[in-house]
């Protein structure tokens, strides 16, 4: 079971995380430019650091404020990965790619629902399918992590406010969202326990709007659209959620799934791969 967990995690941040990160240099034309912090246990200890290759720099200091590397690494071989902050918040937003919305018209502002805290899941830990639940869809996302305290933000104080994103999987089951088992809301369609996959890393520095976002399920690709696809892009989103309520430092925003989905089933490997970010993998498994 160990040996397990450790293959999903260095596969979540190892070698495929590396390539990543040679190809967003290339694409951002240098890596000195970009940061990728994740969350972590190591020796009892919950810490945050930035992944350099296959080693984690912990840092000292408030992720979200005035924070310094420390001089020593550890080995991701002997961390157990975290989802990478800690929300007081988790919303989506939704409908936000042509792609996704069949015949549903075109939203005209960003369409915003909440996820509860408790749905979040983190990389290398399984996707659990309720045992009444018949419809499990996967949804790849790129995530905002709020870095700044927001309240009826403009587009400038939105767009510095980004500390940075990352990878989510907004795990939906469609019979309750919409089906003949509808909720009035969408409080276990979307947010189950396990319904919301998020990490392997925050990335800080890319271009976080033109970024490529792929879906894969056993290794086949079933999502595949790149950020500048967004109908609403990240900052628009921030502007529309802080108009009504405040959004604080790691606060994240899962921003919407581009093309078709279709339902996951115990034993399968959702993974969620991003441009310059890195791969969100979990199993699935039957509650």
């Amino acid at each position: 079971m160990q040996t397990g967990r450790r293959d999903l995690f260095r596969g979540a941040l190892g070698l495929g995380a590396v390539a990543l990160a040679n190809s967003a240099a290339s694409a951002q034309g240098g890596s000195s430019a970009v940061r990728r912090y994740v969350r972590f246990t190591h020796s009892g200890s919950t810490q945050y650091g930035l992944l350099e290759g296959e080693q984690i720099r912990p840092i000292t200091g408030p992720l979200f404020g005035d924070h310094r590397p420390a001089s020593s690494t550890v080995a991701t071989k002997d961390v157990k990965l975290l989802f990478p902050c800690e929300p007081k918040q988790v919303l989506a937003c939704g409908l936000n790619y042509r792609s996704h919305l069949g015949n549903a018209p075109i939203p005209t502002r960003p369409e915003i629902f909440f996820k509860p805290i408790t749905c979040l899941q983190n990389p290398g830990d399984p996707i659990v399918i309720p045992p009444d639940a018949k419809n499990v869809h996967f949804e790849a996302e790129i995530v905002i992590v709020v870095g700044k305290p927001l309240h009826r933000a403009t587009r400038a104080q939105a767009e510095a406010a980004i500390f940075g994103v990352t990878c989510g999987n907004d795990v939906s089951e469609r019979d309750w969202q919409g089906g003949a088992d509808k909720d009035l809301q969408w409080w276990r369609a979307k947010g189950a326990d396990t319904f919301g996959p998020l990490g392997p890393c925050i990335a800080r520095g890319l271009n976080y709007g033109n970024l490529q976002v792929e879906m894969r399920v056993n290794g086949k690709s079933m999502q595949k659209q790149r950020t500048s696809d967004l109908i609403f892009d990240l900052p628009s989103i921030l502007v529309q959620v802080t108009k009504y309520m405040s959004l604080f430092p790691g606060d994240v925003v899962y921003t919407g799934t581009p093309g078709q989905t279709s339902a996951m089933k115990p034993g399968d490997i959702a993974e969620v791969e991003i441009e310059g970010i890195g791969i969100l993998r979990n199993p699935v498994q039957q509650g």
